[in-house]
């Protein structure tokens, strides 16, 4: 169960992109999704919330027509376009009993099978599912862990049909926002270095840093995995032997930040992402909680990434709270 205790931490909602990017990058204008939804949310704990399915209008399937296979396992939720191709070639899948074909088309009605595990197919007409989650200390972002350790998933609303694809990672001891979609083609727009995501965390170090170690983490430090660097670099308080610091990159490398700072002599001993592109983490939501973006903030984000609009005819829909 997440701790629920309201922590002091120095950061407040960013009024704009950072404008410094890294070197070589080319950028690209941020999508412009509604960022409003941020502002009040109301939230409940999503653990052992009842689940009634006669509220779930808009997830009714309206008729579809033939789309590529691949195109439809990846906006369920499956997995990306490439490793839904990956998985046709390599005869992992199958439509209505027989093994499918590399660039094969499913319509509505077919039943899909991956790996041998039936898949609920999601068309274009489906409008996909967006949330954003607070996540606390102590969780792991995967279904599969050797540990045993607590995952963000179990925190999730629960689906008939499909999963949840999780918007890049946090690592255990991270905390902060963190977004899910039922669409996988829409997951990896979201992460695809292309679009020049910011990432923003509030990071918190014991003792102070040297004005050189931060000219050199705006600079550039070099990592086992290549050059890393802050985009922004902002001092936000603290209190005795804790400092607390606002920085953002446009890059999401495992344990990014932390490495970067322990290059420097540091050790970070907490570390919250507050803003992910568009979205910011809504202050009022506490660790543990979801707030899923309505239809018309999910219709927007999906016109900004260049997505296929779903039928305009969808029942309407608000945004949900759990």
């Amino acid at each position: 169960m997440p701790n629920n205790r309201t922590r002091k931490t120095p950061f407040r909602a960013p009024t704009g992109a950072p404008t410094r990017r890294p070197r070589g990058a080319t950028p690209e204008p941020v999508p412009s999704v509604v960022e409003e939804v941020a502002a009040e949310p109301k939230v409940r704990a999503p653990r052992g919330a009842p689940t009634d399915s006669s509220k779930r209008g808009r997830h009714k399937e309206l008729p579809g027509k033939p789309e590529r296979l691949h195109k439809l396992l990846a906006q369920s939720g499956v997995g990306s376009r490439r490793e839904m191709e990956e998985l046709i070639a390599a005869g992992r899948v199958n439509v209505n009993g027989e093994t499918a074909q590399t660039g094969q088309s499913a319509s509505p009605g077919d039943r899909i099978k991956v790996n041998g595990k039936l898949v609920h197919l999601k068309f274009s007409n489906r409008l996909p599912r967006v949330i954003i989650y607070h996540k606390p200390e102590g969780e792991i972002v995967s279904r599969d862990d050797p540990d045993h350790r607590p995952t963000v998933f179990t925190s999730l609303p629960k689906m008939s049909g499909g999963r949840w694809v999780a918007v890049g990672r946090l690592d255990f001891n991270t905390s902060g926002l963190l977004l899910f979609t039922t669409s996988g083609d829409l997951a990896n727009r979201l992460m695809h270095p292309r679009y020049n995501l910011v990432r923003e965390y509030a990071v918190r170090i014991l003792g102070e840093l040297p004005d050189d170690a931060k000219q050199r983490l705006l600079d550039g430090i070099e990592l086992d995995d290549g050059i890393a660097q802050f985009a922004t670099f902002q001092e936000a308080g603290g209190e005795g032997a804790n400092h607390w610091y606002r920085v953002s990159l446009f890059e999401g490398k495992n344990r990014e930040v932390r490495r970067m700072f322990e290059a420097v002599g540091v050790v970070v001993s907490r570390l919250m992402r507050v803003r992910y592109g568009p979205f910011m983490l809504p202050p009022n939501l506490k660790r543990g909680q979801v707030l899923e973006l309505g239809e018309s903030d999910v219709k927007k984000l999906i016109a900004d990434f260049d997505m296929e609009n779903p039928a305009p005819d969808r029942p309407s829909h608000k945004s949900r709270e759990r």
